[in-house]
């Protein structure tokens, strides 16, 4: 068995259920078969969660392989981020970590792969066929994964349907092996999960189909990365001749290059990212005996704050309440900020005072009538002090001021 799993591990082994080997012929056969008892794998087996469970619907996620070498699929000819992606992905995952990629646009060649993406013009789970060029082909992730609940509309790249399925295995995976962590909480897997798609998948995702960025006011997607443009500049110019291998070759040192900002993407929410909303939860728990307003946030140390206070204040019912974070980023350097609208916003809940703006040092302290205060930008939206007593006198002053002050 060994022999025919190569780099798989004895964990793999025990825990992919739905596959059999057969040691004498080399071959990996697909479940079902008479001596074999058939085993639904549940990522989620040992949290203990309130979300809609969707193992069930992703069943069957393993390559079915008539080979030695697990093989998966993809076009040849000029490559594009999405299945760069895509494969980079799959080979995350024990199953597929050793598979070979096969670059063709031949049928027969293609009916060989356990699993294709990003050819073949069809969508098919159960024959393990992720294209999203044909006509019919209009999926999301809002359509595909309505138990996220989330509001993404981009029809789906290869990247995109292969992180729909597989996205939440590829990431646990990525943190054992980047990080060590065992287990996660289903919370804290989901919302990594939604984070990644949102900062970094859908922009490949909509690239690659060509979806318009703006019908309306608000933007369908961001563009963060341009991954997609760097991306393009590893295949081979027009007027460059280049053999089948070194094709290849290309497309992996893409495939490497891409993995690696996906990589430090996925370790930055789980390890960065996430362990904010617990700064962010203390300082609304706390806001009231900070001020007894409670629209001034006080964070224990600068952290990245704005989307989980959205989220967090919609959970707790106070939308619009919080005006104002404050912190230190060192000794004796304090920081102001209003908080915007939205997340990316520039105009605010509630600036700081008017006649402060554009002001520093004594000059400020002078107008405000507040001792070590040194900056308040000439918008209006953050503010600096020397010390903790003056940004929260900043902050204070600020609610009861006017716009036309």
């Amino acid at each position: 068995m060994l022999t025919v799993l190569g780099r798989f591990s004895a964990r793999t082994i025990s825990s992919v259920a739905n596959i059999s080997f057969s040691r004498s012929s080399r071959t990996i056969n697909r479940a079902g078969t008479s001596h074999i008892k058939r085993a639904t794998v549940n990522p989620f087996k040992t949290m203990t969660t309130n979300v809609p469970e969707p193992a069930k619907r992703f069943k069957d996620d393993h390559p079915s392989a008539t080979s030695d070498r697990v093989k998966i699929g993809t076009h040849d000819g000029i490559f594009h981020c999405d299945e760069v992606l895509a494969c980079f992905m799959l080979q995350q995952l024990p199953r597929y970590a050793s598979a070979e990629i096969i670059r063709t646009r031949d049928t027969s060649k293609l009916d060989e792969c356990d699993i294709v993406v990003d050819v073949g013009a069809t969508f098919d789970r159960d024959r393990h066929r992720y294209d999203h060029h044909q006509g019919t082909f209009n999926e999301t992730l809002r359509t595909l994964r309505p138990d996220l609940d989330v509001k993404w509309d981009v029809r789906l790249s290869s990247a995109g349907l292969i992180f729909t399925y597989f996205g939440e295995e590829v990431i646990k995976q990525i943190l054992k092996d980047k990080l060590g962590l065992e287990r996660l909480s289903a919370e804290c897997l989901r919302s990594v999960y939604k984070k990644v798609y949102e900062g970094f998948i859908s922009e490949i995702d909509a690239i690659d189909n060509g979806v318009p960025m703006f019908e309306g006011g608000e933007p369908r997607y961001n563009i963060s990365t341009h991954l997609s443009a760097r991306v393009a500049s590893f295949n081979s110019r027009w007027d460059e001749p280049t053999p089948e291998s070194g094709s290849l070759e290309r497309f992996e040192k893409a495939k490497a290059y891409v993995g690696q900002e996906f990589v430090e993407k996925v370790t930055y929410y789980a390890s960065s990212w996430w362990p904010a909303r617990d700064i962010v939860s203390k300082a609304l728990a706390n806001r009231v005996a900070l001020h007894e307003s409670g629209e001034i946030l006080e964070l224990e140390k600068p952290c990245p704050w704005k989307e989980h206070l959205y989220q967090l204040e919609q959970e707790q019912n106070i939308v619009g309440t919080p005006k104002y974070v404050i912190y230190s980023n060192k000794e004796n350097d304090w920081r102001v900020i209003c908080v915007p609208v939205q997340p990316s916003s520039f105009v605010c809940r509630k600036f700081l005072a008017k006649p402060w703006r554009g002001f520093r040092d004594s000059e400020l302290e002078q107008i405000s009538g507040i001792a070590g205060i040194n900056f308040c930008h000439q918008n209006g939206f953050i503010g600096g002090s020397k010390t903790r007593e003056g940004a929260l006198k900043m902050a204070i002053t600020s609610l009861a001021a006017t716009e036309e002050a």
